[in-house]
């Protein structure tokens, strides 16, 4: 990770986004897990897990959720949103790229590293924003690690996540809720094509000179 020994790397900058040579493999930051009743998010500038706020409803998680290291929603991966949907004018939302992860394990709390393989993803726009979730299951997960794309995900689990997703900002009283809607539900080559040009995305931010 290019770290001097005892110097903790951002999660964001300073975690290579693949955990093995053939690029398969992603390492993935955990922010949030399904016990969570607070919503963590990671502070950009110090790297340090913040409490963005406390869940005021009932809706949690239904996976471990966090984000893609070295990855940012902007221009190419509003293109394959604008592609996808005829939709012109959408931007991404300037974001390390989401992503739900499915294990059968209890994994306690936020702010850990973990590997695991994309499957899929939702294309989401939220107030027209791009807002992609990627899924992906745990490595070597005894329940999810053989599933390789959505279309083999029981479809319960998709359901779930996909209701999440989509109420999870609703005011029960009103049943108002930010305008957000999921377009697709697409499989691992695609979720591939999200990476990649997130991973673009990126490099065009923070690394050109």
């Amino acid at each position: 990770m290019g770290n001097k020994l005892g110097s903790k790397p951002h999660p964001w900058h300073g975690i290579n986004p693949f955990a093995d040579k053939d690029k398969n493999i992603l390492n993935i930051y955990i922010e949030m897990v399904p016990d969570d009743t607070v919503k963590y998010e990671l502070d950009k500038e110090s790297g340090y897990l913040k409490v963005d706020r406390p869940q005021k409803y009932s809706n949690i998680i239904p996976a471990l959720y966090g984000f893609v290291p070295k990855t940012y929603c902007d221009e190419k991966v509003a293109k394959l949103s604008v592609d996808a949907t005829g939709r012109e004018g959408l931007e991404g939302d300037k974001d390390p790229l989401d992503i739900c992860v499915l294990t059968e394990k209890h994994i306690r709390h936020g702010d850990v590293l973990l590997e695991a393989i994309p499957i899929g993803g939702f294309r989401m726009l939220d107030g027209g924003e791009v807002d992609d979730k990627v899924i992906a299951v745990l490595k070597n997960d005894a329940v999810y690690g053989s599933i390789k794309d959505v279309k083999d995900c029981p479809e319960g689990i998709i359901n779930r996540l996909r209701h999440y997703f989509l109420t999870y900002k609703q005011i029960p009283k009103t049943g108002e809720t930010p305008v957000a809607e999921i377009t697709h539900l697409y499989g691992a080559d695609e979720a591939l094509k999200v990476l990649n040009a997130s991973l673009l995305d990126y490099s065009n931010e923070f690394e050109e000179d």
